[in-house]
C-alpha cells in the first residue's frame, strides 16, 4: 500500500525525474536543429520540408497526450513512463538509421507518440506527491532544471553534428531515453489503487468533455499555451534567427539558447521563492507584465535598429524570465480544476500546448520567417491572446475561487 511517508521520501527524487522527463521534448526538438543543412542535403529536401519533421513530432505528441493521461490514471504513472520511454528509445534508433525522408518522418511521428507519456505522467506525479503550494514550488524546480535543456541541446547537438554527423544526434537521444528508463525503474508509484479511474473509452470521453466544458480550465490551458508560443516561435525558428537574421553559423546556436535558458532559470527560481508569499494570480499578472515589457522592447529594437545579437536576444531573455514566473502557477491552477482526474487534465494541458507549438512550427515560422519584424509581431499576437484568455478565465471564476487560494 502506498503511504504518505513513502511519497514524502521520494518527492525530491520525483522532482529530478520529472525535470529530466520534461527535457525529452526540448532535446528531441533542439538537438537536431544545427543539423538541418546536412539532413536537407542527405535527403535532398528543402528547409520547409524538413521543418515539417518538427511539426509532425509536435502534432503526434499533442494527440498522444490524450491517450497517456487517462492511461496513467488507470494503471499508474510509473508504468506509463516506463512503456513510453521504451518506445521512445526504439523510435530514436529508427531516426538514426533512416535512409530516406519517409522513414525519417515516420520515426519522428513515433518519437512524438512516445515522448508525451513521460511528460504527462510526471506532471501528474508532481501533483500527486505534494499539496498545492508545495506542488507550485516543485513545478518551479522542474522548470528550473528543464530550462537547462534548451541551452544544452542545440550546443551539444552542434558538437555531435560537427564531430560525428547528424545521425549521432539520434543515437544520443536513444541513450538518454534508456538512461531515464533505468532511473524511473527505481521510483515509487504515487497513484494509489483506490484513486485509479476507468480507462473505458466512454469514461475517458466523459472526463475530456468535462474538461472542455469547464468554465475556467480551457481558457487557462490555452493561455498557458499561447504564452509559451511567444518563446517557441524563436525556438522553432532558431535556424532562421541564427542563419538568416543574424548571419551566424551552426556553432553559434548557444548565443541564442544559453541566454534564454538563463532567463528561464532565473524566472523559475524567483517563482519558487515567491510561491509561499503571493497568491498565484499575483504571480501570473507579474509574469504577464514582464512579458509585455519584453515585447515592447522587441518592437522598439526591430523598428529602430539593425538586427544584432543584443537587440534580438535581449528581449527574449526578459520574455522567458516572465514566462518562467507565470508557468508553474498557471499549470497548478489548471490541474486543480480536476483533482480526481489529474492525468486527464495534464493530458489536455499537454495537448493544447503541443498543438499550439505544432501550429507555430508548421504555420507561423514558415509565414513569418522572411522578416525579423514579422517574428516580433507574431510574438505580440500570441501574448495578447494569452492575456485575453487569462482575463476571461478570471472573469468566469468570479471574485474568489477555491483554486485561487492554494
Amino acid at each position: 500500500m502506498i503511504t504518505r511517508a513513502t511519497i514524502r521520501e521520494n518527492k525530491h527524487h520525483l522532482t529530478v525525474i520529472a525535470a529530466l522527463l520534461s527535457m525529452i521534448g526540448p532535446f528531441t526538438i533542439d538537438t537536431y536543429l544545427p543539423s538541418f543543412p546536412a539532413i536537407e542535403a542527405d535527403f535532398g529536401i528543402s528547409r520547409a520540408m524538413l521543418s515539417q519533421s518538427l511539426a509532425v513530432y509536435l502534432v503526434t505528441f499533442a494527440f498522444s497526450t490524450l491517450f497517456w493521461g487517462p492511461l496513467s490514471d488507470r494503471i499508474g504513472r510509473r508504468l506509463v513512463i516506463l512503456i513510453s520511454l521504451l518506445l521512445y528509445a526504439m523510435a530514436s534508433i529508427g531516426c538514426a538509421l533512416a535512409d530516406n525522408t519517409s522513414n525519417f518522418m515516420l520515426f519522428r511521428v513515433l518519437q512524438g507518440l512516445a515522448a508525451s507519456g513521460g511528460f504527462i505522467a510526471s506532471r501528474a506525479m508532481i501533483r500527486d506527491a505534494h499539496d498545492s503550494r508545495n506542488a507550485h514550488k516543485a513545478m518551479a524546480h522542474v522548470t528550473l532544471l528543464f530550462a537547462l535543456a534548451p541551452a544544452i541541446a542545440p550546443v551539444f547537438g552542434a558538437w555531435l553534428y560537427s564531430h560525428l554527423g547528424w545521425r549521432s544526434v539520434f543515437w544520443f537521444l536513444t541513450l538518454f531515453g534508456i538512461l531515464l528508463l533505468l532511473m524511473t525503474a527505481f521510483i515509487e508509484e504515487t497513484l494509489g489503487t483506490e484513486r485509479r479511474s476507468s480507462f473505458h473509452p466512454t469514461s475517458v470521453a466523459r472526463v475530456y468533455a468535462r474538461t472542455l466544458m469547464h468554465k475556467q480550465f480551457p481558457a487557462m490551458t490555452l493561455s498557458l499555451g499561447f504564452t509559451f508560443a511567444g518563446a517557441f516561435l524563436y525556438i522553432a525558428g532558431a535556424p532562421t534567427v541564427i542563419y538568416d537574421f543574424l548571419g551566424l553559423d551552426s556553432n553559434d546556436f548557444g548565443l541564442q539558447f544559453i541566454p534564454m535558458v538563463a532567463g528561464l532559470m532565473l524566472g523559475a527560481y524567483v517563482s519558487s521563492r515567491l510561491s509561499h508569499r503571493f497568491l498565484p494570480t499575483r504571480l501570473i499578472m507579474t509574469g504577464f507584465s514582464i512579458m509585455a515589457l519584453a515585447v515592447s522592447l522587441n518592437l522598439t529594437q526591430v523598428t529602430l535598429l539593425e538586427a544584432s545579437i543584443p537587440g534580438v536576444i535581449g528581449p527574449l531573455i526578459i520574455y522567458v524570465f516572465g514566462l518562467a514566473i507565470l508557468m508553474p502557477a498557471l499549470t497548478i491552477l489548471a490541474l486543480d480544476c480536476f483533482p480526481d482526474n489529474r492525468g486527464a487534465a495534464a493530458s489536455m494541458q499537454g495537448f493544447f500546448q503541443m498543438l499550439i507549438n505544432a501550429g507555430v512550427a508548421s504555420i507561423a515560422v514558415p509565414l513569418l520567417h522572411t522578416n525579423n519584424q514579422h517574428f516580433v509581431l507574431g510574438q505580440l499576437v500570441f501574448l495578447l491572446l494569452a492575456f485575453v484568455l487569462w482575463r476571461f478565465a478570471k472573469y468566469r471564476s468570479g471574485s474568489q475561487t477555491k483554486t485561487e487560494n492554494y
